[in-house]
């Protein structure tokens, strides 16, 4: 496996959360804070351990990522876009009429694998795909991004029973730890806990990492594939609008975009961060 400069991810992080911001400014709606705290694990993926490649994104022999919380496509639309996947000019048309950046991520996009957004279904998917890629002889992975209040969904935890009856190593699923959900803190609205032992009872072989530590990731994701035998959990603790202080934490950032000021205001908050790395 190639050795990953870690510095360059940290510094691609922070372009990518300009991009979001940006993007979410221009549409004037969206999901700022968990599309902030995805950025650190779709970092690793995409531009460490994914086989992907953006100029055939109908490779056969891909790995596959499933935004199964869909509401964090700018996180998503930023990558891509950046991969190469569609233009970076394209990212200004998010959620406006006729693009092909929704607010929930659709096929047809280059690079989106499964339209998702209904929250709960993109593991039984994710499933799904490695049962086929089984039948036709496709060593392949299979990569679910999972939100935590997501996983109050009971088809989640169907799909986490079926993953580990059939060994379906090819799976692993990643969840996006960041303790928020629409209505509030996930501890009072459903609490979880104990959410890495849940995953264990189930079958998975379970790591929980800092979802913000890219080495530490990157460390998870290459356990991840060595294992045989059953599928992978990675509870990523994240924080919710991770890099800016004034959306960090906050429960009102899930579903709204910030202001020209705002944006401004963040950038620049991004500008220092980037010269400490």
């Amino acid at each position: 496996m190639k050795q990953p400069d870690i510095k360059a991810l940290k510094k691609k992080a922070v372009q990518l959360r300009k991009d979001i911001l940006t993007m979410l400014e221009n549409a004037g709606s969206g999901h700022t804070g968990g599309s902030l705290s995805l950025v650190e694990i779709l970092t690793a993926l995409y531009y460490y351990k994914v086989k992907h490649n953006p100029r055939d994104p109908e490779w056969k022999e891909r790995d596959k990522v499933i935004l199964s919380k869909g509401h964090g496509c700018p996180a998503l639309y930023a990558v891509l876009a950046d991969s190469g996947y569609f233009p970076h000019e394209e990212l200004a048309s998010l959620r406006k009429l006729g693009s092909r950046l929704q607010g929930h991520p659709q096929r047809g996009l280059p690079g989106v694998e499964v339209s998702s957004g209904s929250l709960g279904q993109g593991l039984s998917i994710a499933n799904g795909i490695a049962f086929a890629n089984r039948m036709d002889k496709i060593k392949s992975k299979i990569y679910c991004i999972l939100g935590d209040g997501e996983t109050n969904e009971g088809q989640v935890w169907e799909a986490a029973m079926t993953a580990a009856h059939y060994k379906l190593n090819a799976v692993c699923a990643i969840v996006d730890y960041n303790k928020m959900q629409i209505d509030g803190f996930c501890c009072d609205v459903k609490n979880m806990e104990p959410f890495s032992e849940k995953w264990r009872s189930f079958g998975w072989h379970t790591k929980e990492v800092d979802g913000h530590d890219i080495k530490a990731l990157i460390e998870a994701l290459d356990e991840a594939e060595k294992v045989k035998g059953k599928p992978q959990a990675i509870v990523a603790h994240t924080v919710k609008g991770k890099g800016i202080s004034f959306i960090e934490n906050q429960v009102k950032w899930h579903g709204i975009a910030p202001k020209k000021e705002e944006l401004e205001k963040a950038l620049l908050e991004l500008d220092e961060t980037l010269k400490k790395i």
